[in-house]
């Protein structure tokens, strides 16, 4: 098999090669193919941080292996990590976090063992990017949760746990806030846990799963959470087993597949040979289980996990009344430690069985879009207007604009209900949320939403509006605070 190989920017050139020189001595069937792609692409004037030919080439090898990259700053382009899992639709990004022996932190001082996955959502949430100035004050970004997004992501997280043998699947969730995006989302996890009646399912707030993972982590097993909290999410349990210095990642897709290390560039050791390569060897590791090179994935697996608890290290942990070694110091002695089984958790060593990474080549894109439950009205309108006055002065003037098929039901700031009912020491920003229903309760349509819209911009600067739409019985909106 071929795959794509990014070396990265900073200490990812060095850190890839002690990883590939590991593969190629314990003879991982694999041909490389380097693509270009990070910082020097985008200085070079490619906007997405990687070159028309590496995009081809990842596209037809359906593989990706990457050292870490940087984004420039305030030059007003994406990140070509985010960028590169998106357009490829990475759905899942899986984390693996588990106590390594020779790696010392508060939590294999005191013997509790962990050992969790978190699976976030890749795609969607915040990281779509969609960010306005609605006005000089007042910044909005759109958080997109998708109904097939959330169902794609947590069935592999469900079927991922039962291959796992896992206990346990947890959704971390914000629901009780966010009742329609992280109320979506939550209701797709448990639409999937009826297909897996012997895994336990159950959900947990995410602040309190914060809370619980730094007091009891050894008691979660897989956990699954959208995009943004995910990212944080991982980057805590990464603190838990010493830091992200030992955090792989597999961004996984149905299609195209990128395995990484998340830590950053380190520019402050590029070129120095000094790195840890331990991230982006797991990262490796996971890549060639998933490629069904299982026996060459465990033998270096168990010879990396034996070189820790022998207490060989970099200079990033580890026991400093030992000397520490370079990165390919670190690398020639897992290399030594081939066929050598470690004390704790050793790996069962199976046959290959090699699949292809590209089950077939797509000629457009795929539509994902799930039945629609119930018939779909326009009951009335958010206009966000631009405004500094009061909000009996605002109310007064969006009254004279309803007509004959609108009423003004509420006027909101930043969330909060200012009208007909509020207080007055609620602090008031420069953008209101106002209101508009439909007078009978009569479903409504574009036209009478655009007429309502020419006739109240007569009065205001309308920053953006929403539609507020029902599916049966079922409001799509949500309410104010004190509505």
């Amino acid at each position: 098999m071929k795959i794509a190989v990014a070396k990265g920017d900073g200490i990812g050139p060095e850190i890839m090669e002690a990883v590939l020189k590991i593969f190629e001595a314990n003879k991982v069937p694999l041909e490389y193919e380097v693509v270009d792609m990070g910082k020097w692409v985008f200085d070079k004037g490619f906007s997405n941080g990687m070159t028309p030919e590496a995009q081809q080439t990842i596209e037809s090898l359906g593989m990706l292996f990457k050292g870490p990259m940087e984004t420039p700053k305030g030059k007003g382009v994406k990140s070509v990590n985010v960028t590169a899992r998106k357009t490829w639709n990475t759905f899942a990004n899986k984390r693996v976090f588990q106590t390594l022996h020779g790696v010392d932190t508060v939590f294999s001082k005191a013997g509790i063992p962990i050992d969790i996955t978190v699976v976030r959502e890749n795609i969607e949430d915040t990281y779509g990017g969609i960010e306005h100035m609605l006005t000089h004050d007042v910044a909005l970004s759109r958080r997109f949760i998708t109904r097939p997004g959330s169902m794609q992501v947590i069935r592999y997280a469900f079927e991922m746990a039962k291959q796992k043998k896992a206990k346990r699947i947890s959704c971390g969730h914000k629901a009780n806030i966010m009742k329609l995006t992280d109320g979506l989302f939550l209701d797709c996890f448990y639409e999937v846990a009826k297909e897996y009646p012997e895994l336990k399912a159950d959900d947990i707030i995410v602040d309190d799963l914060c809370m619980k993972l730094v007091t009891r982590p050894d008691t979660f097993d897989v956990v699954v959470l959208t995009n943004l909290q995910g990212d944080i999410v991982s980057d805590l349990c990464a603190g838990l087993v010493g830091g992200l210095g030992f955090a792989p990642s597999a961004n996984v897709g149905d299609h195209i597949s990128i395995f990484e290390a998340v830590h950053g560039t380190a520019p402050d050791i590029a070129g120095k040979n000094i790195a840890n390569p331990t991230a982006l060897l797991l990262s490796g590791i996971s890549m060639l289980q998933h490629l069904g090179l299982t026996e060459n994935a465990a033998i270096i697996e168990n010879a990396l996990l034996y070189t820790l608890e022998s207490g060989v290290h970099t200079g990033d942990f580890g026991d400093k009344s030992k000397a520490s070694v370079n990165t390919t110091e670190f690398a020639n002695a897992i290399i030594g430690n081939f066929g050598k089984q470690p004390a704790h958790n050793p790996k069962p060593v199976f046959p290959n069985q090699p699949g292809t990474p590209t089950p077939f080549k797509l000629k457009e894109n795929a539509m994902m879009e799930s039945k629609e439950v119930g018939n779909e009205n326009i009951v009335g309108v958010d206009m966000f207007i631009e405004s500094n006055e009061q909000p009996l002065a605002i109310a007064t003037k969006c009254q004279r604009h309803a007509g004959v098929k609108f009423k003004l039901v509420n006027i909101s700031n930043r969330g909060t209900q200012v009208w007909p009912t509020g207080s007055v020491y609620t602090n008031l920003v420069n953008v209101y949320n106002v209101r508009f229903e439909s007078l009978d309760g009569e479903p409504l349509n574009q036209q009478d939403i655009l007429g309502l819209y020419v006739s109240l911009s007569g009065n205001f600067k309308i920053a953006s509006s929403e539609l507020l739409n029902m599916w049966g019985d079922k409001k799509a909106y949500s309410v104010a605070a004190g509505q």
